[in-house]
């Protein structure tokens, strides 16, 4: 199958990425306006001086012919690999129009008198390569009257029996046997071809007419099918070559019948830059898709390195959160053990007292770090900062005592109260506190001190928490990134502390931030705006 399961899904994307289906700008409608004008107006520049005979030159024939192979071939290998992508019909109908030109334009210049022979390969006849060249152009006026056909018709399903890759394959090797079959038999019947020209250079203009008038006529209703049918990018530039083989035909048929003349040479010039034009726009187009794809993939993978960032720092928010109240379960779960061996039962209630506290602070914990990641403000209610502070310094009481670290508070009796979540606070806090107090840990020859103190900006209605220390401070190389996730100046930091704390500040709408104090230690400040957030 042609991979049906997920072409059901490339469908409403695919119009982005895809030449077949991307709408042409207004500048691109423009620009092809512009070439079909210059074609139109170079023709009638030509038209007096068209019979006008130029030195014969069998290798111009043979390096027009590779150029115009060269690009075809390039074409219809862009055009295969869009199809490859996209599976849409239409595509590898154009992709084999323009290898089975590729391959027609091959066989025309072995044939050519005076091109790789005086007389040419494979003992062709004089009409042979004549024949061979109007085969080919009926052939590629065909291919694009199917293309257009197929824009609608079939442009959203997929083939069935077959896969993309064997799909190309079967169309090469039918594309190469048709042409060979076709030449061959060309080769073959050309004693019995009707005559168009007279020798290599001059040509019956009646026969030649009518030849010419036939091709006309296909490439004209080529050209109505695409343009009745345009849709795309690529349905502008073919309709733009379809319009440059039109004066190709008049030039060399009627205007100028005989082979080596202004109009002959000049109609081989609108067939090469007529191919070369939609190669050059296939090719940047592409280019400039693939371009977008590959952004949009960054981009894709820098959101998915977003998410995963934020489910770590997430799980290591919790893991990190949540020790210090699990902590605290577990020194008390320990004290009442020993004071049951004492039997001594007031300990005791106050050990599980302690402990039961811990746990109800472990589940606002969880609680806080959910509605933090779930950007949820329903949750918040009046807090006074000063009770917040109160209540973080209760809970590290024993912290405190223990590390001898000496608590100095300067808080505003009259601070006005914020819509805040308490816990998210709270954690913001102790964080900062306990950073403090590890900062302060191996000072051994000053004091310890912690201050805290909060006052109210009445310019900026926002309320202000300061909390210093005399620890070991931070380096300056350090300041500007302490509150990165996972950056940390302690040996066994997780380095989340205070970027939870600056995303839970940033959620009230505040901002976080640290200096050094004099003459030791560091100062965080917290601004938070009063009021209803």
């Amino acid at each position: 199958m042609l991979r049906g399961a997920t072409a059901a899904h490339r469908r409403p994307e695919e119009g982005q990425f895809l030449l077949a289906t991307l709408p042409p700008s207004k500048k691109q409608i423009r620009l092809a306006l512009g070439v079909v004008v210059a074609i139109v107006l170079t023709f009638l520049a030509m038209a007096p001086f068209a019979e006008l005979r130029l030195p014969q030159l069998g290798e111009f024939v043979v390096v027009e012919r590779t150029v115009l192979v060269v690009c075809n071939l390039t074409i219809s290998a862009l055009l295969f690999s869009q199809f490859y992508v996209a599976g849409r019909p239409m595509l590898v109908a154009l992709a084999i129009t323009y290898l089975f030109t590729a391959l027609m334009l091959i066989a025309n210049v072995l044939t050519f008198q005076g091109a790789l022979g005086p007389a040419g390969l494979f003992n062709a006849g004089l009409q042979s390569s004549n024949y061979i060249a109007a085969f080919g152009r009926v052939g590629s006026a065909l291919g694009f009257i199917t293309y257009a056909l197929l824009r609608n018709a079939g442009s959203t399903s997929d083939l069935s029996g077959a896969s993309t890759l064997h799909v190309i394959a079967w169309s090469v090797v039918v594309v190469v046997l048709t042409v060979c079959g076709l030449a061959w038999a060309v080769i073959a019947g050309d004693a019995f071809l009707p005559a168009v020209f007279i020798d290599g250079t001059h040509a019956d203009r009646s026969a030649l007419a009518l030849q010419g008038c036939i091709i006309f006529a296909c490439y004209s209703l080529a050209l109505a099918f695409v343009w009745v049918r345009r849709r795309s990018v690529l349905d502008l530039w073919i309709a733009v070559m379809c319009c440059a083989w039109l004066p190709h035909q008049l030039m060399t048929a009627i205007v100028a019948p005989s082979r080596f003349t202004v109009g002959w040479y000049g109609a081989r010039g609108y067939e090469v830059i007529a191919t070369l034009l939609v190669l050059i726009v296939l090719l940047a187009e592409t280019t400039t898709l693939y371009a977008k794809l590959a952004r949009s993939v960054v981009r894709e993978r820098g959101a998915r390195w977003q998410r995963q960032v934020a489910m770590d720092a997430m799980a290591v928010a919790i893991a990190h959160e949540i020790k210090q109240p699990l902590a605290a379960i577990a020194t008390d779960g320990s004290a009442a053990l020993r004071f049951l061996e004492r039997s001594d039962f007031g300990g005791v209630r106050e050990a599980i007292e302690g402990i039961v506290r811990s746990a109800f602070r472990a589940s606002e914990v969880i609680d806080g770090i959910r509605a933090l990641y779930k950007k949820d403000v329903q949750s918040r209610a009046s807090v006074n900062l000063n009770d917040v502070v109160g209540d973080v310094l209760s809970m590290i009481d024993s912290d405190l005592q223990n590390q001898r670290v000496s608590v100095l508070t300067d808080l505003d009796g009259k601070l006005p109260k914020l819509q805040a979540n308490r816990a998210q606070l709270e954690e913001v806090i102790l964080n900062l506190v306990m950073n403090a107090i590890d900062a302060m840990r191996v000072v051994t020859d000053r004091a310890r001190s912690l201050r805290i103190s909060s006052e109210f900006d009445p310019g900026s209605l926002a309320i202000l928490v300061t909390i210093e220390d005399t620890g070991t401070g931070i380096d300056t190389n350090c300041q500007a990134r302490v509150f990165e996730p996972f950056f940390t100046t302690k040996a066994g930091g997780m380095g989340i502390g205070l970027a939870i704390s600056r995303a839970i500040i940033e959620s009230h709408g505040g901002s976080i931030h640290s200096s050094a104090n004099s003459p030791y230690g560091s100062i965080f400040r917290i601004t938070l705006p009063s009021g209803h957030i």
